[in-house]
């Protein structure tokens, strides 16, 4: 699988590595994590091999630096997290979640065109990247409140690549910011036009991407909106959410609280075990 990479997908990882497409799980990506993480590849020959494809002319350097850059950058500051902070850090929760996780995220039945995708494969090949991970399943956890516990037991679960030293900082700190910032600076939470733009999950849903308020509005928009009210304490003070919370303050009133009764909606059909 390495060596396919290297031949056939590396190339084009700096240009497509966010990337989502339907019925597409793998893309641009190595699907080599469960090999490092149990040993059968050593990071440093890894490494080696993708400076060398660089070196030879074989990769452009976005793809070069992308790659070298998530696993000497981030898998090993993740490691060293797991390493300096646990146990204390797996009882994180900032926000205070409490909300169970809701059942499709176990059968990906929803409406969510992307969450269907993202979950679907999932429970098929064991596997996702880092974007459907972080932005898709990740994301609508975040913004629904889901208790970081579960959500993580649930990563923990089905990802073949899954060990604890490597799920959980991941999970609890950059998908949930449930340790307060630590691992992160800011929550990753973003409304459907992050999905859009970076997919083509949009085009076949039956939500519309484009409403925020409306009853066939994508769920995201208005869950994110609710998401920053609801934590404004907490978040208005961070200098990389100033943009997006001057953004909120620019929304007419009536706006707004169509987007905050929107946002409780959607949480009381969670609350009641529907799903979307």
């Amino acid at each position: 699988m390495w060596d396919y990479f290297l031949d056939w997908g590396l190339a084009a990882f700096g240009d497509y590595q966010d990337a989502m497409a339907s019925d597409e799980p793998f893309l641009f990506h190595a699907r080599i994590s469960a090999a490092l993480n149990i040993g059968l590849l050593d990071l440093r020959q890894v490494c080696s091999d993708v400076e060398a494809a660089y070196w030879t002319q074989r990769i452009p350097l976005n793809a070069a630096e992308g790659f070298i850059r998530q696993l000497i950058g981030w898998r090993e500051y993740v490691r060293g997290v797991y390493w300096l902070k646990m146990p204390d850090y797996a009882g994180g929760n900032l926000f205070g979640n409490s909300r169970p996780l809701p059942e499709f995220y176990w059968t990906g039945d929803t409406k969510m065109n992307c969450m269907g995708q993202a979950i679907g494969q999932s429970l098929k090949h064991a596997y996702a990247h880092h974007i459907q991970r972080l932005m898709v399943t990740g994301n609508f956890a975040l913004l629904a409140g889901i208790a970081p516990s579960q959500i993580c037991d649930w990563y923990l679960a089905i990802y073949m690549d899954a060990f604890d030293w490597v799920e959980l900082p991941n999970t609890l700190g950059m998908v949930m910011h449930a340790d307060g910032g630590y691992l992160g600076s800011k929550p990753y939470c973003a409304s459907g036009q992050y999905i859009k733009r970076m997919s083509d999950y949009c085009r076949n849903c039956v939500y519309k991407v484009s409403e925020s308020t409306t009853d066939d509005a994508c769920p995201f928009n208005a869950l994110y909106w609710h998401f920053l009210m609801r934590h404004g304490d907490l978040l208005r003070g961070n200098q990389r959410m100033g943009m997006v919370y001057k953004n909120l303050d620019r929304m007419t009133e009536p706006k707004q609280q169509a987007l905050w009764e929107g946002g409780e909606k959607l949480l009381a059909k969670l609350d009641a075990g529907e799903s979307f």
